[in-house]
């Protein structure tokens, strides 16, 4: 008997009440899991645990490894190295007795303003889904189930639960859907859906989507399962497809409370009604019973969530399930590795690598603290972590002066919001009685002494609130150009949960993003600003003043009465740069090597271009070769170019090599909602180079 067969007969032993169980979450009695079915002793059906993991395991109570931002996993461009990420996030996750990570998020982003663009991985379809797919596999291989979210054009926090994405078909197949496609063909176990309604709905009630799109089309075996408290009906939901709610049991029952404590609660902006659940428990009995849900139906629901936790090993089978791994060295390792392959170089005048020898100067609110996300559910407590200062004081020779300049920078998070729940992780060891003043005086003396000023500046982004500006908070501008009028071999190391501003860039000698580091933030610093690894990140973003992005009315962002239009439809990032001829500050796919490279020979073969690239430097380099398409006369307006690939190379110093970049099928066509999937008569141009304005060489497609 094969495995579909052991849970069909599982479903037709089971009681009603049994199964109703298994489709609503309950309270942990460990209090460890984000989310928890209990599990049916009487068929030995065990407990379920679901567990929060974009940036590692956030288990309450317990500590895991930190890795960076998933912005900056994505701006890796390299797929395996996420796959790695995710295989040691799953291994750290059955550490803990969880099953299943609520990662990634593959939401595109369309504003740079969202608060939870750090969880994300990109403004292009291609490079999110593939970098998700990364992600997804990688954990999925241990026996863990990955949950790829949020189902579909979450992209934005403010008015999360309520606000509508009027959003036309041919956008949403050739954006928002393609990433969440990609992790289905990657294997994932579960999709979890939005808080966002789409065109009037909410999407757990969207049944062309969840249903017609997701299960019917794409043919998604795995169970769909709620964002927490985010329900909208029972009927509705059911009907449409949606499989699992979370966490199904309201606020005041989990945390004991009186019922009814929290009538008088207001909940903020794009924050859910955490008394708002039960909704697949009786209510959904009832609808079984009247016959507005077929019963057969919750047959189809329990029927997918015990096909995951068969997939997990938790219904017999012994060969699924990886060997946990908590904080081992390897995994200290690689999330060192995945925020040094992220960092991006964006300007550099000669200055970096610094020499061993170099007499430097830390400068910045918070040297002393590690950056290790954006605030709410992703938030990781790390057993170690390095700040800035101990990074560069760790590996320096040379004389180091440590100043903060400028009062520190008010961390955000969404459980600041709320008031009954506590935050993940507390980044500063400091008390009221030994962090010292700050004083931009000492900043300045210090970078005037220094040989080097290396300046650490940060954002604030949170899950539930979108920032109000791109411009750094707090006096970091300030602070910059103070110290670079003090010292014209400034270094700024940005920490951002997206593109800022940066009206000093000019005055500076050099530029890296670093995004949201996780636990190794000051040793990865280090080993980029020394030399020791290439900075390997190329922008998954594009960076640009906030008037220059393309939802800048107040219809497209926040919305207007509940709706947000999406007027620019797939002319996001750098689509609609292109679109309008303007130059961004550093555009999508940037980044520089501290080594040099060439291109050359470039020749299209079975759906895939290779070039040859060449190390021209006196020392080793990495490189990403990205290849964009531009296609031909159309009859609908097309973006000039899309990327169709990319491929991340090593090169040794005066090393060449061929490298072949397969073409994507979504930069090749575009979809028509009569037609369907259409490609244009004639050859497209492939253009070959280091991003998506450094255009090396083209070539012909046909197809």
């Amino acid at each position: 008997m094969d495995a579909a067969d052991d849970i069909d007969t599982l479903v037709s032993e089971l009681t009603r009440k049994e199964k109703l169980a298994l489709v609503h979450g309950a309270v942990d009695p460990e209090g460890t899991a984000t989310g928890y079915l209990p599990g049916v002793d009487r068929l030995d059906v065990p407990p379920f645990r679901l567990v929060d993991g974009p940036l590692g395991v956030r288990a309450e109570g317990e500590r895991a490894t930190a890795f960076p931002a998933s912005l900056a996993t994505a701006a890796s461009f390299d797929p395996s190295l996420a796959r790695e990420q995710g295989r040691a996030m799953a291994r750290e996750a059955t550490a803990l007795d969880q099953d299943v990570l609520l990662a990634p998020g593959v939401n595109i982003v369309r504003i740079p303003h969202c608060g939870r663009n750090f969880e994300y991985l990109s403004e292009d379809p291609v490079l999110a889904g593939d970098v998700g797919a990364g992600l997804v596999s990688g954990i999925e291989s241990t026996g863990v189930l990955a949950t790829v979210k949020h189902f579909v054009a979450n992209n934005q926090e403010s008015a999360r639960t309520s606000v509508s994405a009027e959003v036309d078909e041919r956008t949403l197949r050739e954006l928002y859907l393609p990433p969440f496609r990609a992790a289905v063909e990657a294997g994932v176990g579960s999709v979890m859906t939005a808080y966002n309604r789409v065109n009037g709905t909410y999407m757990s009630d969207h049944a062309t989507l969840v249903g017609g799109v997701l299960k019917d089309e794409w043919g998604f075996d795995g169970y769909v399962v709620s964002d927490w408290y985010g329900l909208a009906t029972t009927v509705g939901a059911a009907t449409a497809g949606l499989d699992l709610e979370m966490p199904g049991v309201a606020l005041d029952t989990e945390t004991g409370n009186e019922e009814g404590s929290l009538d008088e609660f207001e909940w903020p902006d794009g924050i859910p009604d955490a008394t708002h659940a039960g909704l697949f428990a009786g209510p959904l009995g009832e609808a079984i019973d009247d016959g507005t849900v077929p019963a057969e139906r919750l047959d189809d629901m329990v029927r997918r969530v015990l096909g995951g936790m068969d997939r997990t090993g938790l219904l017999g089978r012994s060969d699924v399930r990886a060997d946990g791994a908590l904080d081992t060295p390897a995994h200290r390792a690689l999330a060192e590795r995945v925020a040094t392959r992220g960092t991006v170089l964006l300007d550099n005048d000669g200055v970096l690598p610094l020499t061993d020898e170099t007499a430097v100067a830390v400068i910045g609110p918070h040297v002393d603290e590690p950056k290790l996300g954006g605030g709410g559910s992703s938030e990781t407590t790390p057993f170690a972590a390095t700040t800035p200062a101990d990074g560069i004081e760790g590996r320096a020779e040379g004389t180091v002066t440590v100043a903060r300049g400028i009062p520190e920078i008010e961390s955000v998070s969404l459980f600041d919001l709320l008031p009954f729940v506590e935050g993940g992780h507390d980044e500063r060891e400091w008390t009221d009685d030994d962090r010292p003043d700050p004083s931009l005086d000492d900043a300045v003396e210090a970078a005037e002494t220094a040989d080097v000023a290396v300046v650490f500046v940060r954002d604030t982004t949170t899950e539930g609130q979108d920032r109000d500006s791109l411009a750094l908070p707090g006096r970091q501008d300030d602070l910059i150009e103070a110290v670079a009028a003090a010292n014209e071999r400034t270094v700024v190391v940005v920490r951002s949960g997206g593109p800022v501003e940066m009206p000093w860039r000019g005055d500076v000698a050099a530029v890296l993003e670093a995004w949201y580091p996780g636990q190794a933030d000051g040793d990865a610093a280090a080993a980029v600003l020394y030399g020791d690894a290439d900075p390997g990140g190329r922008l998954p973003v594009t960076f640009a003043p906030a008037e220059d992005y393309p939802a800048t009315e107040e219809r497209q962002f926040p919305g207007v009465d509940g709706k947000a239009h999406y007027d620019e439809g797939v002319f996001v990032g750098y689509r609609h740069f292109d679109r309008a001829d303007t130059d961004p500050t550093y555009p999508f796919g940037h980044g520089h090597s501290y080594a040099t490279f060439e291109y050359l020979d470039a020749t299209v073969r079975d759906g895939a271009v290779e070039v040859t690239v060449e190390n021209t430097a006196s020392r080793p380099g990495h490189e990403v070769v990205q290849a964009y398409v531009r296609p031909p006369e159309s009859p609908v307006e097309r973006p000039r170019q899309e990327l169709a690939g990319f491929e991340p190379v090593e090169l040794d110093a005066g090393e060449s090599r061929s490298v072949s970049v397969s073409l994507d099928e979504l930069a090749l066509s575009y979809f028509d909602p009569d037609d369907g999937w259409t490609d244009d008569d004639g050859p497209h141009t492939v253009e070959i180079g280091r991003s998506a304005r450094d255009l090396r060489l083209a070539v012909e497609y046909s197809g």
